[in-house]
């Protein structure tokens, strides 16, 4: 038998396998309790019932972080643009911010882990945006090209990724080598991305080196790069190619 889990109605389900719903930071891995009390900003209904992996507690877009985003890629891009790919889906986090955004006609969410991809459907229910996203558990790369490349989409469709960044190691280092993180780099995700449209988005580490990706940087001008923050102190950045006008 599976790890029991019961809603806040009283109701007792089975947990998928690999998702997790703590109700206290004692039930917690040692390596993750330290992210207990951030429960309420990764998302503020934590307590109607959230689940999560035990990546995800260090892996998920908070939600204002998220929801900050999604206005900003909603708010800045084409209004032709009305499609959008959210790549490494995870624990639903940015999903639902755009859904929330009611912006995009459609909503297309790729995660190839099966348990991150019951979290993210489940945490959507609890938003009430679980109908307004198109489910789909497979590696991004491989999805984008069987599924969107050659269908006509590449004129209305933005992509948005927040890649893995290597686990919470990465914090230690000053300027984040763009170049050796893993298991994707920034090339292999804009080479990748950039084949289906233009109009990309990545959320990055708040250390990134700035002058790697200027290196993609469109000709004759400058590519945007937005810091996000809670309580005054980065969580990430976003890193704006193709047509985004910000002034």
């Amino acid at each position: 038998m599976g790890l029991q889990y019961m809603d806040p109605d009283g109701k007792e389900e089975e947990l998928p396998k690999g998702v997790q719903y703590y109700s206290s930071r004692r039930e917690m891995p040692k390596r993750i309790q330290k992210y207990w009390s951030q429960r309420h900003d990764l998302f503020s209904l934590y307590d109607e019932g959230i689940w999560l992996t035990d990546d995800a507690w260090f892996g998920v877009t908070p939600e204002v972080v998220a929801g900050q985003m999604a206005q900003d890629i909603g708010e800045h891009v084409s209004g032709q643009k009305t499609v959008i790919i959210d790549c490494f889906a995870g624990a639903g986090g940015n999903a639902i911010a755009f859904a929330l955004s009611e912006r995009w006609d459609r909503i297309f969410a790729i995660e190839k882990d099966p348990a991150a991809l019951a979290c993210a459907k489940h945490n959507a229910m609890i938003y009430g945006v679980d109908k307004k996203i198109f489910w789909i558990e497979g590696d991004c790369f491989t999805e984008i090209k069987k599924r969107f490349k050659g269908c006509g989409m590449e004129k209305d469709a933005v992509i948005f990724a927040s890649p893995p960044w290597g686990g919470p190691e990465y914090a230690g280092d000053e300027i984040f080598d763009l170049s050796k993180m893993e298991p994707y780099s920034l090339d292999h995700l804009y080479q990748s991305f950039s084949k289906l449209t233009k109009e990309v988005v990545l959320y990055l580490p708040r250390t990134s080196d700035l002058n790697q990706l200027a290196e993609y940087a469109p000709k004759n001008r400058k590519l945007d790069v937005i810091h996000y923050n809670m309580s005054d102190y980065s969580k990430g950045l976003c890193a704006y190619f193709g047509g985004f006008q910000f002034g």
